[in-house]
């Protein structure tokens, strides 16, 4: 199903990848505190592309489910 989705925010247009993005990015930030207070950083090779790679996840799946 496709979802042609746009928010009208008083007057203003904003379309529905937007708020899926500002929603990946939302989660990776909360994410990497969790990963940081956990001390789980150590398992990853290169942290700064392991929350790219997250974030691009995290786009995926709200675009495909939200």
């Amino acid at each position: 199903m496709i979802r042609h989705l746009v928010i009208n925010l008083d007057g203003l247009l904003v379309s529905s990848f937007v708020i899926d993005v500002a929603l990946s990015l939302f989660v990776t930030f909360l994410l990497r505190f969790v990963l940081q207070f956990f001390g789980l950083w150590k398992f990853f090779w290169n942290p700064p592309l392991a929350q790219l790679g997250i974030a691009i996840c995290l786009l995926g799946f709200f675009t495909v489910f939200l």
